[in-house]
């Protein structure tokens, strides 16, 4: 290993909270508070003049061609020769990236909050992205120079693709050729069965590949918000593959996707629901406790469970790993920006009125915090350049969302806003007030260091308010790219630090850099923590849990 650090994204300290802010609160008195305001006022002012004039000096230079002003490494926007060759495009270029930088240094001068200057940051930064010149078609030089070569056939094509997704996509860019995919078909593909349904999930189980496997089972928990086969992608990409190649024992859960009379399912249904699971599972094995997986929002589903077997006593956990779940929402994110107490009523509100939340919404939402790479990319591939969306299997999970019942919904919002989950006693599981420190199993906690849901440092927080044994492990990835990271590629690489290390900072400063996937890492971890090898099972299922349908099963083709 290595002792290069990984680059992260700067984190601002958390700010005191919003009720700080509030006029209500005790404070200076009125005529402070004007005082305050109108110097406030006047410093805004004299920024903004500052880089007004700043910007004018640069535009002047721009034009008589002396401005060294570059895109950032790695902006994909600007890559065609034109930008560099054809001094009408460098110069709006130029002029573009000088604006955005003015705006940025606005947002670093005005005597906000940290919390309110972030939030102030993406909105200029969500304005800024929209404004680019590479969005329109003049000023995308590839995108005009396909329109010459197809005699405008490619701005035709364009103009229908724009149509066909303001009337089935609800105006935005549609990220993926979908016909290009089917669950069964080219995903989800790992043989197995259905062993177990319920109202709520199915339990699939994964035939062996080899004669001798660990006598500890694995189960898979996913996100409810998407489908299980992030755990079962192609093959070659497929955890669970991967898992079944080494000699485990793998089983999955499926959650079905609920409707609006499915509206009163809580956190309990999920986790009634997945304990039923774990003993499907431990009676077709004949074991006396499993390994669970769970990643994002299952993350925080087997963590209730978890808590709530500490809290009675119930020892069918053995070991967990945590994949880029966060289990509250103290770090700072783009996701937590705008989660204030009317924001969270709203949400509320707007799902209890419809018994549930759909998928695509919050796949909007998410779109909306990456705009480049998720909206303005697909605009520009899409219209300007006429071309169908990019058949990429990753990006047809992604779409393949599920929706979350309305109280559900309200239970993951009140665990992240709230702290319900990480505040000893104060959320109860199954009528159990649950406090993880009293978890005592060993977890192996992932993270992405270029996660934009779940940031690294509050994952690496999370890790820390479990108890028993944490093993914390930060992929060189982002938020789903970290979990879909198989052996093979050369760029790929994962940090591994101080245990001990109290702060993110501090393990931080100890981390050690490992070339390849963290799978192989997990895999050892895992093997070490399954059990004695025995012979692997003839058939799939027992006598009282039979084989029901072949993998991928029913739950994850609903719609």
């Amino acid at each position: 290993m290595s002792k290069s650090k990984p680059r992260s994204p700067d984190v601002k300290d958390a700010e005191t909270p919003a009720a700080a802010d509030s006029a209500g609160s005790a404070g200076p008195a009125p005529a402070g508070k004007a005082r305050r305001i109108a110097g406030g006022a006047t410093r805004v002012s004299a920024l903004a003049l500052e880089q007004e004039a700043r910007l004018i000096r640069e535009i002047v230079s721009i034009l008589a061609g002396n401005s060294d002003v570059e895109p950032e490494r790695g902006d994909k926007r600007f890559t065609d020769d034109a930008w560099k060759n054809n001094p009408f495009m460098r110069i709006w270029m130029q002029g573009y990236l000088s604006w955005a930088r003015a705006l940025g240094n606005v947002v670093d001068g005005v005597p906000l909050t940290d919390r309110n200057r972030e939030r102030l940051r993406f909105l200029v930064s969500t304005l800024v992205d929209a404004a680019a010149p590479t969005n329109t078609l003049i000023g995308n030089p590839t995108a005009l120079r396909k329109m010459v070569d197809t005699g405008g056939g490619s701005v035709v094509q364009g103009v229908r693709n724009m149509v066909a997704d303001l009337t089935n996509n609800k105006g935005m860019p549609t990220q993926v050729d979908k016909a290009k995919f089917r669950v069964g078909g080219n995903l989800a593909t790992t043989p197995g069965a259905v062993v177990y349904r319920n109202e709520v999930l199915e339990v699939l189980q994964y035939g062996p590949v080899t004669k001798k496997v660990h006598a500890r089972p694995q189960l898979m928990v996913p996100p409810q918000i998407n489908k299980y086969y992030i755990f079962d992608m192609a093959p070659g990409k497929s955890i669970i593959e991967f898992l079944v190649a080494a000699g485990l024992q793998v089983f999955a859960v499926s959650w079905r996707n609920p409707g609006a009379e499915h509206a009163d399912w809580d956190m309990d249904t999920y986790v009634s629901a997945l304990r039923e699971a774990i003993a499907a599972v431990r009676e077709i094995t004949g074991a006396d406790d499993v390994n669970v997986h769970g990643a994002c929002s299952g993350a925080m589903t087997m963590s209730c469970l978890m808590g709530y077997d500490a809290a009675t006593g119930a020892t069918q956990v053995h070991a967990a790993t945590m994949m880029v779940a966060v289990l509250d929402g103290r770090e700072e994110s783009q996701l937590g920006l705008f989660t204030t107490p009317q924001v969270i009523a709203l949400a509320k509100r707007s799902s209890a009125s419809k018994g549930v939340i759909e998928g695509h919404d919050m796949g909007r939402v998410f779109a909306w915090m990456r705009p480049n790479d998720l909206i303005w990319n697909y605009w520009v591939n899409n219209y300007l350049m006429g071309n169908a969306p990019p058949a990429f299997d990753v990006l047809y999970w992604n779409n393949d969302t599920t929706r979350l019942p309305a109280r559900f919904h309200a239970d993951l919002m009140d665990i992240f806003v709230d702290h319900r989950l990480t505040t000893p006693k104060r959320m109860t599981v199954l009528g159990e007030a649950v406090d993880l420190r009293q978890v005592g199993c060993e977890c192996y906690v992932l993270a992405g260091i270029s996660d934009h849901i779940t940031p690294w440092q509050g994952v690496f927080n999370t890790s820390r308010q479990i108890g028993g044994r944490n093993t914390f492990v930060l992929s060189s990835s982002g938020h789903v790219q970290s979990l879909i990271n198989p052996p093979g590629n050369a760029k790929a690489r994962y940090f591994v630090g101080d245990e001990s290390a109290v702060t993110a900072d501090d393990w931080l400063d100890g981390a050690q850099a490992a070339a390849g996937s963290w799978w192989e890492h997990w895999k050892a971890w895992l093997v070490a923590r399954s059990g004695p090898k025995v012979d692997a099972p003839v058939a799939l299922g027992s006598a009282k849990h039979p084989e029901l349908e072949a993998a991928p099963g029913l739950y994850v083709l609903e719609r």
